[in-house]
């Protein structure tokens, strides 16, 4: 049996920070039965112990690589490093890069591990998120239902 972790990055009280948070209390009712969703606003060296025992996890998080607020980006972290620069540790001690890579060489990251980042806009103390992050947090969650989707279709074969 394959166990599935989606994980929402983020820190609510920091306007567009909050969009992986948003993303899985959207996600939570609408995931294939059997896939765990896991908010996480505390340190992404958490994220070890939140996917252990996952064979595959999907990370979402807030990006800040320079391209428009909004705009989605998705890597594969099992087949490559992910871009420290994209997912810098703004307001963590350690970023989601940095995590996975040390996930990696401690032998701890599952097997499959995507990345779903939305470029953020503002990170004000206090502020909701930026009408362009909202927007994008409802694509998002379509394309990780999506991949979910096809995830448990091709396991059914």
């Amino acid at each position: 049996m394959t166990r599935t972790v989606v994980i929402g990055i983020g820190n609510p009280l920091r306007g567009d920070d909050a969009a992986g948070v948003v993303a899985a209390e959207h996600l939570r009712p609408r995931v294939p039965e059997g896939v765990e969703v896991v908010s996480c606003s505390e340190e992404p060296s958490r994220l070890m112990e939140a996917w252990e025992g996952a064979d595959r996890v999907l990370l979402v998080d807030t990006v800040a690589s320079g391209a428009a607020a909004g705009t989605l980006h998705r890597f594969d972290a099992g087949e490559e490093a992910v871009p420290a620069r994209t997912f810098r540790s703004s307001t963590h001690a350690i970023g989601i890069a940095d995590t996975i890579e040390l996930a990696r060489a401690l032998g701890r990251l599952p097997r499959r591990v995507r990345v779903y980042g939305i470029e953020a806009g503002s990170f004000e103390t206090g502020s909701s998120l930026t009408p362009a992050v909202e927007s994008a947090v409802a694509f998002l969650v379509k394309d990780v239902l999506a991949d979910l989707e096809e995830e448990r279709c091709t396991s059914a074969r």
